[in-house]
């Protein structure tokens, strides 16, 4: 053993402070018996939409205090006049049974987004606009980046009735680091 080394003692102190602290906080977290979930998304996609809708939701039905952050492309989801007609992006998504080469002719996206649209309605998959509704309807709160809406120039009007709009980054970054889950969508 070196000097730079801690001795056995010194470890086994380390190791006790840092049982307390964690029990500490599996205490701090039983008293608030809420579990608190942030999801940034950041894609306005079809198949994209639903990762973000069904775990928001989900959580929001397990009484977790669930906040999506809803940045770039993502707003789209959130849009009045853009959630109901979401579309598919065939090039670059390895999962699609099309072959990149394919992909990128005209008419592909709409080619995917028909076909996922009909595996949809085929399942009995709720739709963006239900599922999005379902979320609001437990609690989730579904907030619009104001930077973002600056970029796209989308004014607070153009949102689902029920989001927040004009919520900047610090403000999200806040929330995050008081979230016991965070997904980045």
């Amino acid at each position: 053993m070196t000097d730079d080394e801690p001795s056995v003692e010194e470890l086994e102190a380390q190791i006790e402070a840092l049982e307390a602290k964690v029990d500490g906080l599996a205490i701090e977290n039983e008293e608030d018996g809420t579990t608190k979930m942030t999801i940034v998304a950041v894609s306005g996609t079809l198949d994209m939409a639903y990762p973000t809708l069904i775990l928001s939701s989900i959580a929001g039905a397990f009484d977790w205090d669930v906040t999506v952050f809803a940045s770039f492309w993502a707003l789209d989801m959130l849009h009045e006049d853009k959630h109901e007609d979401l579309k598919m992006s065939s090039v670059g998504n390895p999962a699609m049974p099309i072959p990149n080469l394919l992909a990128v002719l005209p008419g592909m996206d709409a080619a995917t987004t028909w076909m996922m649209r009909k595996q949809i309605d085929e399942v009995g998959t709720d739709t963006v606009p239900e599922l999005i509704e379902r979320a609001m309807a437990v609690g989730v709160e579904f907030q619009a980046c104001q930077m973002t809406m600056d970029l796209m120039d989308y004014e607070d009007d153009d949102f689902i009735e029920g989001v927040t709009t004009g919520v900047g980054a610090a403000h999200a970054l806040r929330n995050m680091a008081k979230s016991d889950v965070q997904l980045l969508v």
